[in-house]
C-alpha cells in the first residue's frame, strides 16, 4: 500500500467518523469502541 493510498483511506475514515458524530452523536462509539477493546483482549489472549 502507497503512502497516497493509505492517507486517503485514514481521511476517508475520519470523514466518515465525523459526519456519524455530527449525525448521530458519540454514545454508539463509546460502545463500539468498548467491543473492540474487548475483542483485543480475547485475540491476545489467544497469541
Amino acid at each position: 500500500m502507497t503512502d497516497r493510498i493509505a492517507l486517503g483511506l485514514a481521511l476517508a475514515v475520519l470523514a466518515a467518523a465525523g459526519i456519524d458524530v455530527a449525525l448521530a452523536g458519540t454514545d454508539h462509539l463509546l460502545y463500539l469502541g468498548t467491543k473492540f477493546v474487548d475483542l483485543v483482549d480475547y485475540i491476545a489472549f489467544w497469541r
